[in-house]
C-alpha cells in the first residue's frame, strides 16, 4: 500500500540535514463543531497544516475564535510564546467547500451521526483527494465498515474516535474494519502518538470500547431516573462519591447531548439486541422535545443558557437543606461485626463524637477490631491528618464487647457482618431481643433485600438500610435504603445521622444493587463480555475507560480489587431480581471464581499479583 513517504527527500544525507516531514502533514477536518474545533486545535499545535471545512461560515468563525482564545490563554500561562502562537494560528485555515481537501494526506470527518451525511461526504471526497490520502471517520456509533464499503478506497478508510474535550482527553480509539489495510492503521496510530494521545486499537462495532461500556451505564441511569427510583441529584452524587467518577451519569448525558446518546444507543441495540442498550424512553421524549442537554439549555437539568454549563434551579431541584422531620434521638451507637467494614464504621461514629459499642462473636475478636481502629488512627496521626489527642479520644469512645447484650442501651445499631441473608437475619433476630424499644436497626447490606432482613424482627418499621462504602472512614457516600415498612422518623433519623458523621446520604428504594451497584456491576460484566468475545484485551479496555471515561480505575483493575467472588454474587442478585438476560453473569467470571482466582486477595484474578509481604 503506497502511503505518503516519511520524508520529502529521497537522499538519506539530505534527510538527515532537514527536519523529517511527518507522514500525515496536511490534514483536513470536515465539521467544525466542538469536536472538529478541538481536533483542529490539537493538530495545529502539533505543527500540522490544518484545513478546516464547514458549510457554516459561522461555525468556521467560531472555530477560528476558539483557537485564538485557547492559544492566547497558553501565552498567558507561558505554555507558548507569542511567536509560537502566531505560527499555530497560521497553520489553521478554514473553507466552506470539500474541494479544499484536495491536497490533504488525511481527512477526518466529524459531522453529525448520520449515515446519509457521512456517506455523501465520503463519496465526494473519493473524487477530490489524492489516491494516497487516508479517510477517517470520527463516528462513535456508526459502522466504519459500512462507510468504507461505499468508498472507492475502502482499504484506506479508518475510524479515528477522539474524546471530548479533545485537548484534554488522551484516548483515541483507532478503528479498523475488515477492509482496512494495516499501513493506514499504522499511519493514524503514529499520528495519534505524535499528538500526545494514547491510541487503542479496536474492531468495528457500535460504541467501540469506551462508549460501548459507557453508554450502557448511562442508559441504565436514565432508566433508573425515569422509574423514579432515585432523584437525579442522588443518582449523580452516588456515582461520583461511590465510584470516584468526575461526573454523574445524568449530568454527563446532558454534556454529551441526549439526542447523541440516543443515536449511539440505537446503533448499539441494533447490533447487540441487548435490552440494556435499548434506549430508555425518557431519552427519546427529551430529544423529541428539544431538551437535548447543555447545548439547548435544558435536559435532565436546567442550565443558565444554551451552551452554558451552569445549572440553575428548576421545579425538580431539592429544597435547600434537609426537610425538618421528626426523628429519634441518637446518643450512642452499636456496631456489630469485627471485619474491616465494621471497624471502619465504628471509627466513623467515634470520630464524630458518638460513644460506640463494637460487638463481635467473642471478646477476643472485638478487642482485635478495636486494636485495628487504633492502628488506623495512628497511621492518620503519622501522616499529619489527625492529632494524637484526637486519635486517643476516638479510641476512648469505643467499647469492645463479646456479646450483643452490650447493645441494651444504644439508640442506633448497625450490623456489618457477612453478606449472607441467613447470617444477617439471625443477627437481626438477636438485635430485636437485645436492643431497647425505639432503637433504630440498620443493615449495611450492599445487595440483599432489606425487607427480608427487617421481617426477621418483630419491629420491621425500625429497620433501614445504611450502606457505607469501603473504606468507610474515607468514602463520603451512604445509601439510605428504606423499605415499604420503614417508619418516617427512622428514615429522618438516619438521614440526620449521616450529616452528623459528615457523610453524603442518598435515598434509595429497597431493590437489588440500590444505586451504585445496580449501575456499576452491569458495566463491569459488559467489560468481561468484551474480553470473552475477543473484541479487546483487558489492558486496552482498562486504558480506554481511564483515559476516555475519566474512571479512576479500569474495570478489570476494579474487579480484582473488589474480588471476583463478591462481583459474581452481586451480578447473580441483580440477574435474579431483574430477570434481564443482559445481566446474566459472564461465564468467564464464573469460571475464574470456580478456579479460585478471586483477584488481589488470592494473587490472581484477571491479572496476577506478587505475594503480599
Amino acid at each position: 500500500m503506497d502511503l505518503p513517504s516519511t520524508s520529502s527527500q529521497s537522499s538519506s544525507a539530505s534527510a538527515s540535514s532537514q527536519p523529517v516531514r511527518p507522514a500525515l502533514q496536511t490534514i483536513a477536518v470536515v465539521g467544525l463543531g466542538t469536536m472538529g474545533s478541538g481536533i483542529a486545535e490539537v493538530l495545529a499545535r502539533a505543527s500540522r497544516e490544518v484545513i478546516g471545512i464547514d458549510v457554516s461560515e459561522a461555525a468556521a468563525r467560531r472555530a477560528t475564535a476558539a483557537l485564538a482564545a485557547a492559544t492566547a490563554r497558553s501565552v498567558v500561562r507561558e505554555q507558548l510564546t507569542e511567536q509560537e502562537r502566531e505560527a499555530v494560528l497560521a497553520r489553521f485555515r478554514t473553507f466552506s467547500e470539500l474541494g479544499a481537501a484536495a491536497d490533504a494526506d488525511l481527512v477526518i470527518e466529524v459531522v453529525p451521526e448520520s449515515y446519509e451525511l457521512k456517506q455523501r461526504i465520503f463519496r465526494e471526497l473519493d473524487a477530490i483527494v489524492r489516491p494516497t490520502a487516508i479517510l477517517a471517520t470520527g463516528t462513535n456509533a456508526l459502522s466504519v465498515t459500512r462507510m468504507a464499503a461505499e468508498s472507492q478506497r475502502p482499504e484506506r478508510v479508518v475510524g479515528l474516535h477522539f474524546f471530548n474535550p479533545v485537548t484534554a482527553m488522551k484516548l483515541v480509539e483507532v478503528v479498523s474494519s475488515v477492509l482496512t489495510a494495516p499501513p493506514a492503521v499504522e499511519a493514524v496510530t503514529t499520528l495519534a502518538r505524535e499528538l500526545g494521545k494514547e491510541p487503542v486499537a479496536v474492531g468495528d462495532r457500535p460504541g467501540f470500547v469506551a462508549d460501548g461500556l459507557l453508554f450502557g451505564y448511562l442508559n441504565q441511569a436514565a432508566a433508573m431516573y425515569e422509574a423514579k427510583y432515585a432523584s437525579r441529584e442522588d443518582i449523580d452524587a452516588a456515582m461520583k462519591l461511590g465510584c470516584g467518577l468526575p461526573m454523574g451519569p445524568l449530568a454527563l448525558l446532558d454534556l454529551i447531548g441526549v439526542d447523541t446518546a440516543r443515536t449511539v444507543l440505537e446503533a448499539m441495540y441494533t447490533s447487540s439486541g441487548d435490552r440494556l442498550h435499548a434506549p430508555a424512553p425518557i431519552l427519546g421524549h427529551l430529544a423529541e422535545a428539544g431538551l437535548t442537554g447543555q447545548k439547548s439549555g435544558r435536559g435532565f437539568y436546567t442550565y443558565e443558557a444554551p451552551g452554558s454549563q451552569v445549572v440553575v434551579r428548576d421545579l425538580q431541584t431539592p429544597p435547600d437543606g434537609e426537610l425538618v422531620r421528626a426523628s429519634r434521638p441518637v446518643n450512642s451507637v452499636g456496631v456489630a461485626g469485627s471485619g474491616t467494614m465494621a471497624s471502619g464504621i465504628a471509627q466513623v461514629f467515634a470520630q464524630a463524637g458518638f460513644p460506640v459499642v463494637l460487638a463481635a462473636r467473642s471478646q477476643e475478636k472485638a478487642d482485635a477490631a478495636k486494636a485495628a481502629i487504633g492502628k488506623s488512627l495512628a497511621r492518620a496521626v503519622d501522616r499529619g491528618r489527625l492529632t494524637a489527642e484526637a486519635a486517643a479520644a476516638t479510641v476512648g469512645r469505643i467499647t469492645a464487647a463479646g456479646s450483643l447484650d452490650a447493645f441494651a442501651d444504644v439508640d442506633l445499631a448497625v450490623e456489618a457482618v457477612a453478606e449472607e441473608l441467613e447470617v444477617k437475619q439471625e443477627l437481626f433476630r438477636a438485635l430485636d431481643k437485645a436492643c431497647k424499644p425505639g432503637a433504630v436497626l440498620a443493615t449495611t447490606t450492599s445487595s440483599l433485600p432489606v425487607i427480608a432482613i427487617a421481617r426477621a424482627t418483630s419491629r420491621p418499621e425500625d429497620v433501614i438500610g445504611m450502606h457505607f462504602f469501603n473504606p468507610a472512614p474515607a468514602m463520603k457516600l451512604v445509601e439510605v435504603v428504606r423499605t415499604v415498612l420503614t417508619a418516617d422518623d427512622v428514615h429522618a433519623t438516619v438521614r440526620g445521622i449521616c450529616g452528623q458523621v459528615r457523610k453524603h446520604a442518598v435515598d434509595c428504594g429497597d431493590r437489588a444493587g440500590f444505586i451504585v451497584n445496580a449501575l456499576l456491576f452491569p458495566y463491569l460484566n459488559n467489560a468481561i463480555k468484551m474480553v470473552e468475545q475477543h473484541y479487546a484485551g483487558i489492558d486496552d479496555i482498562d486504558a480506554a475507560m481511564k483515559l476516555g471515561g475519566g474512571y479512576p480505575m479500569g474495570p478489570f483493575e476494579l474487579l480484582d480489587v473488589v474480588g471476583l467472588d463478591v462481583s459474581l454474587a452481586i451480578e447473580q442478585v441483580l440477574h435474579k431480581e431483574f430477570r434481564d438476560p443482559g445481566l446474566a453473569p459472564s461465564p468467564l467470571l464464573e469460571h475464574l471464581v470456580a478456579a479460585g482466582c478471586l483477584g488481589r486477595k488470592t494473587g490472581r484474578g484477571f491479572r496476577e499479583y506478587a505475594p503480599r509481604r
